[in-house]
């Protein structure tokens, strides 16, 4: 028996009696097993992180039986060495993978790009802007395309194209420099959110931090509490709690803009729900509400998600599920999926998938099998990493009820569309 086994299993009990409640009470209300409570309760089985979220909310532990069984953090990626190198990607639909050239080989790359747009004559400011506007639709093009299209479609134009601009920036008038860096880094940046929903987390960093750099040299100046906004969600899926809300603070602060603020609280919302704080969490979605509340409306170029009407409100259902209040979580996110646009395929996957998790979490069992079923196929076109992860979590949680015929039924379909996403 490990001595964190039987600490958790001794407060559980404890915290259990002074409820007022039996094993047999304590696990209709958590939906897990009587006989798998009294064998975690006597430290012969090794506690889970959701299981201790659960038991903190219907035991009105305040949180102080999660901090017992923090999330198995991973490890961040190494980072690319200062070297010179740069990331690329290579695209193949059965084995996407990034490769690296150096930088003569980049730079090559990106003039060869900029000579074929023949946007290195000395045609002047007019082929810039004729080029810069050609740049900006196809960028609103390519986000609508990521919401409906695999990573393997999407991401190595857009690394090409934020290669072309970097090199057209080095070569522009004074009067359009600026402009294309920024349409640049954008490129870059959703770049990153691609890299990191292919899985690849330190592609995703490479770029996330190419994007802060090109728009710093464009002169918009808060682009760093960007970066620390994307590094706190990366930390965020690895399970990092403490990190996440350690960048998100540090991006949050009364200067950024509200927009980027509302983001980085809602990531400090997330950490805080990780970590079983109640308390902290609802006080940062409050702020998030407020800062959402003046922040500038959507355009192509704005950062962050442009597809929920109130991502407020859709953070709020996945931290209430993280804090261990699936039934008011499945609530909000039943509300919030309804307003998710039709064509926002990828976002629909991802929240479809969170509703489905805080359902079987809840108990509701036939209704999660029943939204797993329609959004699995949504699941397979968009091969989001991102979203397998809460796919696996989803498989975890309806094996404890695999005598129910809804999950017979449904896990062969679900078997197969996880087989897809890790073979």
């Amino acid at each position: 028996m490990s001595e964190q086994c039987r600490l958790f299993g001794t407060e559980l009990r404890r915290a259990r009696i002074a409820a007022g409640l039996s094993l047999s009470e304590l696990a209709g209300r958590v939906h897990y097993s009587k006989g798998y409570l009294s064998k975690v309760e006597t430290g012969r089985k090794q506690p889970i992180p959701a299981l201790a979220r659960l038991c903190d909310d219907k035991l009105g532990a305040g949180g102080e039986l999660t901090k017992l069984v923090p999330e198995p953090s991973s490890e961040a990626p190494p980072r690319p060495e200062e070297n010179g190198e740069v990331w690329f990607m290579g695209s193949a639909r059965d084995g996407t993978s990034f490769r690296t050239l150096n930088r003569r080989g980049l730079l090559a790359a990106g003039a060869a790009s900029a000579v074929s747009l023949g946007s290195r004559s000395n045609s002047g400011s007019a082929m810039e802007e004729r080029s810069l506007e050609t740049f900006r639709t196809m960028f609103g093009q390519f986000r609508e395309l990521g919401q409906t299209a695999s990573h393997a479609v999407v991401l190595p134009a857009l690394t090409a194209h934020a290669h072309t601009l970097s090199e057209l920036a080095t070569h522009a008038t004074s009067r359009n420099r600026d402009g294309i860096l920024a349409l640049g880094s954008r490129y870059a940046e959703y770049a990153g959110w691609m890299a990191q929903e292919a899985g690849e987390e330190r592609a995703a960093l490479w770029w996330t931090d190419r994007a802060a750099e090109m728009a710093e040299a464009a002169g918009e100046h808060g682009s760093a509490n960007h970066t620390r906004v994307r590094h706190a969600l990366l930390a965020l899926y690895r399970n990092d709690a403490w990190r996440t809300i350690e960048l998100a603070q540090q991006a949050g602060d009364s200067r950024t803009p509200p927009r980027l603020r509302a983001s980085a609280l809602q990531r400090e919302a997330q950490g805080h729900a990780l970590a079983g704080d109640h308390a902290s969490c609802m006080r940062s979605l409050d702020r998030a509400r407020e800062a959402h509340s003046v922040a500038e409306p959507n355009t192509v170029l704005a950062l962050g998600t442009t597809n929920l009407v109130d991502p407020v409100a859709m953070v709020t259902g996945w931290c209430l599920h993280d804090l261990g209040r699936p039934g008011e979580a499945s609530s909000v996110l039943d509300h919030e999926i309804q307003r998710v646009p039709v064509h926002a395929s990828r976002s629909r996957a991802r929240y479809g998938v969170r509703r489905a998790l805080s359902h079987a979490a809840a108990g509701n069992v036939e209704h999660a099998c029943a939204i797993t079923e329609r959004v699995l196929d949504t699941v397979d076109a968009v091969e989001s990493a991102t979203v397998t992860t809460d796919l696996r979590r989803l498989d975890r949680t309806l094996a404890r009820f695999r005598g129910n015929p809804s999950v017979k039924d449904l896990t062969p379909r679900l078997t197969q569309s996880l087989r897809v996403r890790t073979g």
